[in-house]
C-alpha cells in the first residue's frame, strides 16, 4: 500500500488548519455576539410602565425563561409560563396616588380595572420586547466592532444576533403555557397570600356586591347623623371631652372614610387608634396611612401586630399624629399612655425580642408609676396586654380580636375592646359572615378624666346597609355595687 505523498499530506494539514481556523473564528464571533447581546439587554432591556394604579418596571433578563412579579418588600410570585433564555420581570415600585384615588372614586374605572391592567401590561411587554431585541442586536454589533475590528464583522454580528432574537421568540411562542398563570409560586411573605386572600374570582365578586351597597349605606349614615340632635348630652354635660376609638382598619379605605365622617359629625377632640392600620406593613400600603394627616384632629396610635416599623414611622411623620411606645400624650386636656404590640405577624423574625404581651403590659404599668398623675386612658393592641394595667388606670382601650366587648377587670378598670373599624379589611370579602365596621365615641369628664358615656357606632359589612348607634351612660360605682355600664334611658338605634 502506497504512502500518501508529502504534498498530499501537506494539503490535508492545510485544509484541517483552515477548517479549525474557520470554526474558531465563528466560535469567537458567536461568543462576542452573545456577550454583546447579554450586555445590551442588561443595560437597556427595561421600560417604566403604568399598570393600573401602579408604577412598575418591566424588563427581560437573560435568566432562563418564565415570568416573575416582584412586590417589595412582600416577596414575589413566579410563573413557569414559557421556556427560553429570557425571563420577564415585573417590579411594582409605588402606587400612584392620583390614579388610585380616581380608581377608588369612579365606579366606571373600577369596573374596567381588570381590562385596564391587562391592556397596560400587554403594552408594556410589547415595548420591552422590541427594546430588548434592539438592545441585543445593537449590543452584539457594537461588541463585534470593538473586539474583532474587521469591516465585515459588524454585518455578520447583525445577522447572527437577528437570527438569535428570532429563535428566542420562536422558542417562547412554541413553549407558551397559559395554564401556568393560574399556578404561581410564591416567595417571601406572599407565601401566605392564598390562605389570607382566597380565590381572586370570589374576592372580586364579593367586592362588587360590597360596592353596590354603598349608595344605600351612605343614605343610612346621613339618617344616623340626623338622630344625633335628639340624643341627650352624654352624662348630662355639654363640655365633655369626646375621643374616637378605632382599631384594626386593615387597609380598608372605607374605614378611614368612616373615621373622617365621625370626626366631623361628632366634633371629636382626637382619635385613638389601637393598631393594625395596615395588613402587611409594606411601603405600597402606606399611601392610605397619609390620610391620617388630613383628619384635622390629634391622632394617637399604638402599633398592632400587622404594623411594620415603616408604617409606624409614616404615622409618626403625620403633622397631627403621635405614636405611643411606653410614652404619654395629652389629648383634649387628658393624659393618654400606650404601648405597642410586641409581635409582627407578617414576619415573625421582626418581633421585638422575646417580650410577651403580658410583659409589655407590665412595662406600661411601670411607666405609669413614674408619672406625677394617673392618666385617664391606656392604649394597647391586644387585650392580653391589659391585665397588668388593672387598677393602674381607669380605662384601657384595645383591639385585635375584631369583636367589640366592654368588661370590668377585677380591680375596677374598664376594658373596652373595639371591633374592626375596617371590617377586618380584605378578610371581610372572604368570610361567609362579613364583619361590620365599628368605632366608638368616648365622652370623658374634662376635670377627672372619668368616662361618662360612649356611643357605639356600627356599619353593616358586605352586602348589608344597616347602620346603628347605641349610647351607654356609665353610672358611678357605689359601695357593694357590681361595676358595669348603665344603659341610657333612650339609646338610639336607627337602621336601614
Amino acid at each position: 500500500m502506497s504512502q500518501p505523498s508529502p504534498a498530499a499530506s501537506a494539503r490535508r494539514s492545510a485544509t484541517a488548519r483552515t477548517v479549525a481556523r474557520g470554526v474558531g473564528r465563528w466560535a469567537a464571533r458567536l461568543a462576542v455576539v452573545l456577550a454583546g447581546a447579554w450586555i445590551g439587554i442588561l443595560l437597556l432591556g427595561r421600560v417604566p410602565a403604568a399598570i393600573g394604579p401602579f408604577d412598575a418596571t418591566v424588563a427581560l433578563r437573560p435568566l432562563g425563561g418564565g415570568a416573575a412579579l416582584d412586590i417589595p418588600p412582600l416577596g414575589a410570585l413566579e410563573v413557569d409560563a414559557y421556556d427560553g433564555p429570557l425571563r420577564l420581570e415585573i417590579q411594582l415600585s409605588r402606587v400612584d396616588e392620583i390614579r388610585a384615588t380616581q380608581l377608588a372614586t369612579d365606579p366606571a374605572r373600577l369596573d374596567g380595572i381588570v381590562d385596564q391592567v391587562s391592556a397596560d401590561l400587554q403594552d408594556a411587554v410589547r415595548r420591552v420586547a422590541w427594546l430588548t431585541a434592539l438592545s441585543a442586536v445593537g449590543g452584539a454589533t457594537a461588541a463585534s466592532l470593538l473586539v474583532l475590528r474587521r469591516r465585515r464583522e459588524p454585518l455578520i454580528a447583525l445577522g447572527l444576533s437577528t437570527a438569535l432574537v428570532a429563535v428566542t421568540g420562536g422558542v417562547t411562542a412554541a413553549t407558551w403555557r397559559p395554564e401556568a398563570l393560574s399556578q404561581p409560586t410564591y416567595t417571601g411573605l406572599l407565601v401566605n397570600a392564598n390562605s389570607l386572600i382566597g380565590s381572586a374570582e370570589d374576592l372580586m365578586a364579593r367586592f362588587d356586591a360590597y360596592r353596590s351597597s354603598l349608595e344605600d349605606l351612605v343614605s343610612n349614615v346621613s339618617s344616623l347623623y340626623s338622630t344625633l340632635s335628639t340624643l341627650p348630652p352624654p352624662g348630662g354635660a355639654d363640655d365633655d371631652v369626646a375621643l374616637l376609638h378605632v382599631s384594626d382598619i386593615h387597609l380598608n379605605p372605607a374605614g378611614l372614610d368612616l373615621v373622617a365622617q365621625v370626626v366631623t359629625q361628632f366634633d371629636v377632640d382626637g382619635v385613638l387608634d389601637t393598631g393594625d392600620l395596615t395588613d402587611w406593613g409594606s411601603v405600597p400600603e402606606n399611601t392610605l396611612v397619609s390620610r391620617v394627616g388630613t383628619l384635622g384632629v390629634p391622632y394617637v396610635f399604638t402599633r398592632g401586630n400587622h404594623d411594620s416599623t415603616v408604617t409606624v414611622e409614616l404615622v409618626a411623620a403625620q403633622p397631627n399624629a403621635t405614636v405611643l411606645d411606653d410614652s404619654a400624650v395629652t389629648v383634649g386636656g387628658l393624659q393618654v399612655v400606650g404601648t405597642p404590640d410586641t409581635r409582627f405577624t407578617p414576619d415573625p423574625d421582626a418581633d421585638d425580642g422575646a417580650e410577651t404581651l403580658e410583659e409589655s403590659g407590665e412595662g406600661l404599668a411601670e411607666f405609669v408609676g413614674t408619672l406625677p398623675e394617673q392618666p385617664a386612658i391606656a392604649m394597647v393592641h391586644d387585650p392580653e396586654q391589659a391585665p397588668p394595667l388593672d387598677g393602674v388606670v381607669p380605662l384601657v382601650l384595645a383591639g385585635h380580636t375584631h369583636e367589640r366587648a366592654v368588661t370590668r377587670l377585677d380591680q375596677g378598670t374598664l376594658l373596652m375592646v373595639q371591633g374592626s373599624t375596617g371590617g377586618a379589611g380584605l378578610r371581610a370579602l372572604q368570610g361567609e359572615f362579613p364583619e361590620p365596621l365599628t368605632c366608638t365615641v368616648l365622652y370623658l369628664d374634662p376635670q377627672t378624666g372619668a368616662l361618662t358615656a360612649y356611643d357605639q357606632i356600627t356599619l353593616g359589612g358586605l352586602g348589608q346597609t344597616e347602620v346603628t348607634i347605641e349610647r351607654e351612660v356609665v353610672g358611678p360605682l357605689e359601695t357593694g355595687e357590681a361595676p358595669g355600664p348603665t344603659p341610657s334611658p333612650a339609646p338610639a338605634s336607627p337602621t336601614g
